[in-house]
Parts: structure tokens; C-alpha cells; sequence
């Protein structure tokens, strides 16, 4: 109650400062359901304190940044308001909370989040793509140090696994690694979270290191999941190479395939092999293997697997929303915020979805500072309604169109305007 009362003093205030551009992705929040999933993750009601902490958090991905409150740029500017808070939480707070929470607890946040934005049309739900992400860590443990490629100097990484829609560049779920969880296990951690979101199955592509026993025997098996990756080039691989019959597709390509028997498995599997080239002396071949039996071979690798790359796309646009550092290694602290980072970026997809180019096509560390950060405002209660007003927004970013008379646009919706973090209050939008 003493939260909602200073709230409520502080909304009858005039408010002015910064962000008052990520006022804009409240509206996004309630069109997915951001709220109930924080609750739920939580333990927590409408009165609680912890999914308030939990938006606050969500917020501070959207705006890229980390450790926000060691910069004191926050101050008593609206942030707190929009959080649903009377106060900023500090970080001694934020620490408790994520804590308390296992990574058991942030999987079921994301395949939750996930659900919700399948529903919304997030998802193509045809071709997935998984990859490990490595983030650069300043942890002070004793941890060996990696190399993000042979000529770079070993640092400190944490291991992530993330999977993604590869047509709609948006991600799906991630894992985290630690000493005790190699590539396949996490892979198929992926796997089994994705087939409780998406029953239908689809394709799956990776890189030459989900080449593993474990991973292709849990595909093969599957019935509505296949899998799609280039193939180890060991010396039966090369052997086999030159002696296939190729098929030429078009000028210097070239396609064969062949099944292959892996010792420690029971059924061969596919392998498809590309062959670039016009002559003999300069024909350069690479191994695809693959559970799908009865796929386009040509449609597989000329369309498909370039999808693949989509998530390295992802990794350059989003990874400043909390994919791109690390502080602590607390695996329970770590896995919780990448997991409402999923949120932020969820919410900040949708918006994003609103804007003409090039301004839709900005990545999240522009947009943030451009948009969520660059634009002035101050806000005042009118009745039951917070009105945020807006200075010099471009008139080329939209935003009237979407974002004025709020209320009654999300009514049309079939949305609740009340916002329940801000105790219920509606919030609309004006542009001058």
C-alpha cells in the first residue's frame, strides 16, 4: 500500500525528464500479455512489489543498457512511474529478486512469452535455426578463458544457445551453458521447448558442431522435426565426396546425395553434397547431413539453409538488449535477465513492426536512444487517465496513427486499457 500511495502522489505531479518514448511500448505490453507472464514468473499479484521490479528490469533491456543505476541517469524522471514503482529499484533489490528464481522458472517465462507470440504472428513456426552466442564476461571466477575465433585473444565468455524463427528473424527460446552442459545437451534442451510451442514440427538448421550422435539420433527419431547442418568433413567424408554422380542444377552447381552410417548408430543418415564448380581441377565440394528423407534437395540448401544466418542477424541487431555482456555468473541472475530481455525485445518487435524505413529497419541500441531515450515529454492525470504528451516526435515515425486515443484503440482490440502495474490508470498519448 505504501508503494501505491506514493505512487499515486506522484502521479499527481507534473513529471518531465527523459524516456518518455518507452511509454510508448506500455501499449505493446498489454497487446501480449507481458504483465501476467511477470506475475506468474514471480509469484506475485497486482499489489506486488517483485513483478514491478521484474518490469523494471524488462524496461532497462528495452533501453539497452546495463547497471542503469550506476550511471545515475535515472534520477526521479518518470521511469519509476512507468514501472509501476514509487521509487527506482536498486540493484541489491534486482539481485534478490532474480536470486530467488530458478532457471527452471526463467524456461517457463520464455516458453510462455514464446506461446503468446505465436499466437500474435510472431512465428512462421516452418524453419528454426539454433546457434551458441558466446558474451564477453567480466566475472572475476576462475573460468577458462576462449577464443571467439583462432586468431583473437582468449577472454572470459559465457556459453548461450538461443533458437530463433529463421524467416522472421525473432527468437524462440535460449539456454545457458556452464561446464557441466556441453553443445548437445543444450541443443536439445532447445528442441524439446520449441516442440511444446510449435506441434507441428518444421525444420531445424545448425552449424558443423550440432554434428554430434546425440543430436541426429533425437531427430531421427522425431517424427515431425527434422534437422539440416553441414557435415563434419572427416576423411570417409572426404573419400566419399568425389565418388558420387552429380547432378548439375545450373552453371558451376552441382548437387549428390548418399546415406551415411555413423558407427554408433542403428539407421544411416542423409548426405547431401554441393558441388561448386565448372571443371574437375577446381571443383570445391561441402557436405550437408540431414533427417529429412524426402525434402527438395536444391530447395533445401539454395533456400532453406541460408535462412540459417537469420540468427546471426539477430545476434548484431538485438544483442545490446542483454546478450552482449555480462557481469555475474550466477547462472539463476543470468538466465532470468536474458529471459526478460525476451520480453523487452517481444514488446519493442511490435513496435518496431509500426514504423515506415528506414526507421523500422534501426537496430535496437538506435532505436532506443533515438526513440525510448531522445524524446521529451512531461505527463499529468486527467481522471482515470495518465496523458503522456510527446515534443517534436517526426511525423514520418507514425506514431499519432497508433498511439493517440489509446484507450479506445485497444478497446477495438478486444485489450484492457487499465494498465494493472500503474494501479489500474489508462494511459494515452499526446503529440505536440
Amino acid at each position: 500500500m505504501d508503494n501505491e500511495r506514493n505512487f499515486r502522489e506522484l502521479l499527481s505531479k507534473k513529471i518531465t525528464g527523459s524516456y518518455w518514448g518507452l511509454w510508448l511500448l506500455v501499449a505493446e505490453h498489454l497487446r501480449l500479455g507481458s504483465w501476467d507472464l511477470l506475475k506468474s514468473w514471480s509469484g506475485g499479484s497486482d499489489e506486488s512489489l517483485e513483478p514491478r521490479i521484474a518490469m523494471q528490469m524488462v524496461n532497462e533491456s528495452a533501453l539497452c543498457v546495463s547497471g542503469i543505476r550506476g550511471t545515475q541517469r535515472l534520477c526521479q524522471q518518470g521511469f519509476d512511474v512507468l514501472n509501476g514503482l514509487a521509487y527506482i529499484a536498486t540493484d541489491k533489490e534486482i539481485h534478490r529478486v532474480l536470486d530467488s528464481h530458478t532457471i527452471a522458472e526463467g524456461k517457463w517465462l520464455q516458453m510462455a512469452l514464446a506461446k503468446l507470440r505465436n499466437q500474435s504472428g510472431h512465428y512462421t513456426g516452418e524453419i528454426f535455426a539454433f546457434d551458441p552466442h558466446r558474451i564477453e564476461t567480466s566475472s572475476k571466477r576462475i573460468m577458462p578463458a576462449k577464443k571467439s575465433s583462432p586468431g583473437s585473444r582468449s577472454k572470459k565468455v559465457l556459453q548461450t544457445f538461443f533458437a530463433i524463427d529463421a524467416l522472421t528473424g525473432q527468437p524462440i527460446a535460449s539456454t545457458i551453458g556452464s561446464p557441466g552442459k556441453k553443445t548437445s545437451r543444450a541443443s536439445l534442451e532447445l528442441l524439446n521447448m520449441i516442440r511444446a510451442i510449435f506441434t507441428n514440427g518444421g525444420l531445424a538448421m545448425a552449424d558443423a558442431e550440432h554434428v554430434t550422435i546425440e543430436i541426429l539420433s533425437e531427430f531421427l527419431a522425431d517424427e515431425v522435426f527434422d534437422i539440416l547442418m553441414p557435415m563434419t568433413r572427416n576423411q570417409k567424408v572426404r573419400k566419399i565426396m568425389p565418388t558420387l554422380n552429380y547432378e548439375r542444377k545450373w552453371a558451376g552447381y552441382a548437387l549428390a546425395e548418399t546415406t551415411y552410417q555413423f558407427k554408433e548408430m542403428n539407421n544411416p543418415i542423409r548426405l547431401i553434397v554441393q558441388r561448386s564448380g565448372e571443371k574437375e581441377e577446381e571443383y570445391e565440394y561441402k557436405p550437408f547431413a540431414t533427417t529429412s528423407n524426402d525434402s527438395d534437395m536444391v530447395k533445401m540448401l539454395t533456400e532453406e539453409y541460408p535462412e540459417r544466418w537469420t540468427i546471426e542477424e539477430f545476434f548484431n541487431f538485438e544483442a545490446a538488449m542483454g546478450w552482449d555482456k555480462v557481469r555475474t555468473m550466477n547462472l539463476n541472475i543470468r538466465y532470468g535477465k536474458m529471459s526478460l530481455a525476451m520480453i523487452a525485445q517481444a514488446a519493442s518487435y511490435q513496435f518496431r513492426k509500426k514504423l515506415q524505413k528506414p526507421y523500422k529497419n534501426w537496430n535496437a541500441k538506435h532505436l532506443a536512444e533515438t526513440v525510448f531515450y531522445g524524446i521529451d515529454g512531461y505527463l499529468k492525470v486527467r481522471n482515470d487517465t495518465i496523458i503522456v504528451t510527446l515534443y517534436n516526435v517526426p511525423e514520418e515515425l507514425n506514431l499519432r496513427r497508433y498511439y493517440e486515443n489509446l484507450p479506445e484503440k485497444l478497446e477495438k482490440e478486444g485489450v484492457d486499457p487499465r494498465v494493472p502495474w500503474m494501479y489500474n490508470f489508462k494511459l494515452d498519448f499526446r503529440f505536440k
